[in-house]
């Protein structure tokens, strides 16, 4: 079994709902407290023992690439000021990880954006999120997820439980059966949001988008029909391998936080200021 020692951080959205502000900053650069979101999630990823990380953006989201890119004149001039401690953590992240970049030319939906990083990845697993999505937690989720893939060998995706029938039919729900270990479960299929009478019975969602992936992902994204506007998405070509191989998911623990609209934001941002 090979060990997943990179990761791939889906960043390439417009941002919309962050109007007008995404008109010159990426929505994933947007702060909670001191630090922007995507930078927890790099750290989740690092914390679990990526050593790559390969972040998908847009050719307009240059700032991703300079914030996650070393500036040695710049750490001289905060260590002659004495103000080098503000950036400690994001440097010991910079040390620790090799941050590589693929651009997203055209907004082909999430498994187009994936695709993009295939080359970098090889035929080695890896890990996948989004970059609105930040999971805290004691134990990294991504480290969680990891230990079900070791186990398995599997492609694994993280999940919550929760009993509010109404609130699953916000979310990508998730089917299957339980397994020996309580909090794993065997996929045999993800439904979109779906109708309240017909949401999961094992009370699963896609809560955070962590995926661990095997090469089998590969394939079926490259034969994937596209949608209307030419759309690729992550979702349906994760049901196809789910109906195909193993495909195993792990309910992990941790605080799930949401950055996806200016409601959210600032609910992730009151949760680590009362933390402090």
């Amino acid at each position: 079994m090979k060990k997943v020692h990179k990761g791939i951080i889906l960043a390439a959205g417009l941002g919309t709902r962050f109007l007008p502000i995404t008109k010159s900053i990426p929505k994933e650069m947007l702060p909670v407290l001191n630090k922007p979101v995507l930078q927890y999630i790099a750290e989740e990823m690092a914390d679990s023992g990526i050593k790559n990380i390969i972040i998908v953006i847009s050719r307009e989201k240059q700032a991703i690439k300079h914030y996650f890119t070393r500036d040695l004149r710049f750490e001289k001039e905060l260590k002659k000021c004495g103000k080098y401690d503000r950036i400690a953590g994001l440097i010991d992240l910079l040390k620790k990880v090799k941050f590589s970049f693929v651009y997203q030319e055209r907004p082909f939906g999430n498994g187009h954006a994936l695709l993009m990083a295939r080359e970098l990845i090889g035929k080695e697993p890896f890990v996948c999120s989004d970059a609105d999505s930040i999971i805290s937690g004691k134990i990294p989720a991504v480290k969680q997820l990891l230990e079900v893939y070791q186990q398995t060998s599997a492609s694994v995706i993280g999940v919550q439980k929760i009993a509010d029938k109404n609130m699953m039919t916000k979310y990508g729900n998730v089917y299957g059966e339980p397994t020996v270990d309580k909090r794993t479960y065997k996929v045999k299929e993800f439904v979109e949001k779906p109708a309240i009478d017909l949401v999961s019975p094992l009370g699963l969602i896609v809560g955070g988008m962590r995926y661990i992936f095997t090469p089998d992902i590969w394939p079926i994204l490259l034969k994937q029909k596209r949608g209307r506007s030419g759309e690729i998405w992550l979702a349906e070509a994760a049901n196809t391998l789910a109906r195909q191989k193993d495909f195993f998911a792990y309910e992990y623990e941790g605080k799930y936080l949401d950055t996806g609209n200016q409601d959210a934001l600032l609910d992730a941002a009151s949760f680590f200021k009362n933390r402090v």
